[in-house]
């Protein structure tokens, strides 16, 4: 059974940054494509960041520059390293891949 859990979400202040985890287990981990996603109040789930098994990247418009997606094969975890904060990037951020598997979430505040 697939499992993705995420971590390192909390409360930053604009202009700060967050890196955000998420550990997968129960499967192959390295061949899958990975994504992160999120939800802010009111919206629709959005696309933030994807990477490839083999490592290459893309991000949403929003976020280039500024967010960075990264894995490591070995320890089955993904990653979102996230700078310059801005209270829009307020939302829940999700972990997805592996098939359609969705991690729980974590919370990403962005305020002063």
């Amino acid at each position: 059974q697939v499992q993705l859990v995420e971590s390192g979400g909390g409360l930053v202040q604009p202009g700060g940054s967050l890196r955000l985890s998420c550990a997968a287990s129960g499967t192959i981990f390295s061949i899958y494509p990975m994504y992160w996603y999120r939800q802010a109040p009111g919206k629709q789930r959005e696309l933030v960041a994807h990477i490839t098994g083999g490592g290459s990247t893309t991000y949403a418009d929003s976020v280039k520059g500024r967010f960075t997606i990264s894995r490591d094969n070995a320890k089955k975890m993904v990653y979102l390293q996230m700078n310059s904060l801005m209270p829009e990037d307020t939302a829940v951020y999700y972990c997805h891949g592996i098939g359609n598997n969705w991690g729980q979430g974590t919370q990403v505040t962005v305020s002063s």
